[in-house]
C-alpha cells in the first residue's frame, strides 16, 4: 500500500499562523512534530511507500520535514498550481501500477487512538482490494456546521451532504447513520482511474496527458504549468465519489479533525484552569476561555474571555470566539491590496534556507539569512541597492563579477549596485549572515536573476 499525501493548502484558514507559502500543515501547534511530520509517521508503518502531492513552492518545505524524521525514501509528485483533489489523486494514480492500493491522506488533519485508526485502514483494506472507492465516515461528536456529512446504511453510501447549518446538523445527528466527511479514502489505483473517467473525462484526459508529458528525474515527477493548467479543478468528492456506484464507507470513531479553524485548534490544545490555552507568552488577569497563539512576544489580556488572538511578528488577529471561519475575508482583503502579508511570514523559506527581515525602512532592509551546507544563492543583481553582507557563524564563498572571496565569521563584503553576485555555502554546517540592504529602493521585485 502507498500512503498519497496531498501537500497543498492556500494558508487562509488559520491566517496569520498559516500563510500561502506555509500552510498550516508546515506548522508545530501542539508537539515538536508538524502536522505533515504527524501525518507521514502515522502512515509509515502501515504502507510500504510514501507519495508526496505537493506544490512545487512547498517541496523543499516537505523536504526539509522529512529530513527531520531522517526519512529519505519518500517520492514526490510536483503540481506548479493546485487543481483540487481529483487532479492531484489522478495524477498519483498515474504514476503507479492499477493495481496498486492507494491510502489517501490530507497532511494537515489531526488523528488520534492510533490503534482505531489502523483497525478502521484494515476494513478498508479488505473493500478496497475487491474494487471499492473506499471513504472514512468519522462518527460525528457533536453537530458540527464545518464538515460535509456522509449518509449510509452499513458500508453503502446513500449520499454525500455539504457542510449543513446547526438545525440540519442536529438532524443528522439525531438519525445516527451520518458520519463526518474525512477526506481520507483508499481504493486501487486503477478502480479510481475507470471511475475517473467515466465520471469526470476531462479531468482524466487532461491528467493523462499532463502525466505523459512530466519531466521525471531521481524519484520526482515535475508537472509542466500549461499542462497542468489545462485539467479542470475538482474535488474528489465532485468528480467521483458522489457519482460513483462503487463507493463503501467505513465507519471511523478515532479522534479526528481537520484543524478548519481556531476554534478547532483551541479544542485540541492544552488548556489551564481558567480555560486558556497554555503558554508561557501569556498572562491572563480576569480571563477565561481564550486561544492565545505566540512565538515571541508577551500577550497580556485583562477582563476578556473567549478569544482567539493570535499573535505573530508581522500580523496580529483578535477575534471572537466562534467567528474565525471570517479570517478567509482577511485573507482576500489582504490579495486585493497586494499584499505579501498572504502569502509569506517576515521568515522566508526557500530551497537554500530562510531569510528574516530583522527592520525595514523606505531606504534599507535588514535580513539575517540562513544557507545550508552544499547550497547557493542564484546568480543575481540590483539596480537600486548597495549590499553590506556579514558572516556571524559558518563559512561564506562570495562570487562578485566572477570574483571569489572566502568569508569566516565576523569578516564582511560590500555588493554595489549592478555587480552580478552570488553566496554559496561550502562548509558543513548552516551558514548565517547579516544582510544589509541600502538604496532608494529595497523591495523584492529589484532582483535580477541571471543564468550562467
Amino acid at each position: 500500500m502507498i500512503n498519497v499525501v496531498l501537500c497543498g493548502g492556500n494558508g487562509t484558514r488559520l491566517w496569520p499562523v498559516s500563510r500561502t507559502l506555509y500552510p498550516k500543515q508546515f506548522n508545530k501547534f501542539m508537539s515538536n512534530r508538524s502536522l505533515f511530520q504527524m501525518t507521514v509517521e502515522r502512515n509509515h508503518s502501515i504502507c510500504d511507500h510514501t507519495l508526496i502531492v505537493s506544490n512545487e513552492e512547498q517541496y523543499f518545505l516537505a523536504l526539509d520535514h522529512l529530513d527531520e524524521l531522517q526519512m529519505k525514501e519518500a517520492k514526490f509528485l510536483l503540481e506548479p498550481i493546485g487543481r483540487n483533489t481529483a487532479p492531484a489523486i489522478a495524477l498519483a494514480s498515474l504514476s503507479v501500477d492499477e493495481e496498486e492500493l492507494l491510502l489517501i491522506t490530507p497532511s494537515d488533519h489531526i488523528v488520534k487512538n492510533n490503534e482505531q485508526y489502523h483497525s478502521c485502514l484494515q476494513k478498508a483494506k479488505l473493500l478496497a482490494e475487491e474494487g471499492s472507492l473506499v471513504t472514512f465516515g468519522v462518527t460525528p461528536g457533536y453537530p458540527e456546521t464545518g464538515y460535509g456529512y456522509i449518509e449510509a446504511n452499513g458500508s453503502t453510501v446513500l449520499s454525500f451532504k455539504e457542510k449543513p447549518d446547526q438545525k440540519l446538523a442536529e438532524k443528522y445527528i439525531q438519525q445516527g447513520n451520518f458520519y463526518w466527511n474525512s477526506g481520507i479514502f483508499m481504493f486501487k489505483a486503477g478502480a479510481f482511474l475507470k471511475e475517473l473517467q467515466r465520471h469526470a473525462p476531462e479531468i482524466y484526459a487532461a491528467s493523462l496527458t499532463a502525466f505523459e508529458k512530466a519531466y521525471k528525474y531521481n524519484e520526482i515527477y515535475r508537472i509542466h504549468a500549461s499542462d497542468m493548467q489545462s485539467i479542470p479543478a475538482d474535488s474528489i468528492d465532485y468528480a467521483v465519489m458522489e457519482k460513483s456506484s462503487i463507493v463503501k464507507v467505513v465507519a471511523s470513531d478515532f479522534a479526528w479533525s481537520d484543524l478548519g479553524s481556531f476554534e478547532a485548534l483551541y479544542e485540541e490544545l492544552p488548556r489551564n484552569k481558567e480555560g486558556n490555552t497554555i503558554t508561557d507568552q501569556h498572562i491572563g488577569i480576569d480571563s477565561s476561555r481564550n486561544l492565545i497563539v505566540t512565538n515571541q512576544r508577551m500577550v497580556a489580556t485583562v477582563d476578556v474571555d473567549d478569544l482567539v488572538i493570535v499573535d505573530t511578528a508581522d500580523a496580529l488577529l483578535i477575534s471572537k470566539q466562534g467567528s474565525s471561519q471570517k479570517v478567509k475575508q482577511i485573507v482576500e482583503e489582504l490579495k486585493s491590496r497586494r499584499s505579501n502579508l498572504s502569502d509569506n511570514h517576515v521568515t522566508a523559506y526557500r530551497p537554500w534556507g530562510n531569510h528574516t527581515v530583522l527592520d525595514k525602512s523606505q531606504n534599507y532592509k535588514i535580513k539575517k539569512v540562513i544557507v545550508k551546507p552544499g547550497q547557493k544563492l542564484s546568480i543575481q543583481k540590483h539596480f537600486h541597492r548597495n549590499e553590506h553582507w556579514i558572516v556571524v557563524s559558518g563559512t561564506a564563498l562570495i562570487t562578485v563579477n566572477g570574483e571569489q572571496s572566502l568569508l569566516r565569521t565576523n569578516e564582511s563584503t560590500f555588493i554595489r549596485m549592478g555587480d552580478e553576485h552570488f553566496v554559496e555555502n561550502p562548509g558543513k554546517i548552516d551558514l548565517h549572515l547579516i544582510e544589509v540592504q541600502a538604496g532608494e529602493y529595497v523591495e523584492e521585485d529589484d532582483v535580477v536573476r541571471l543564468k550562467k
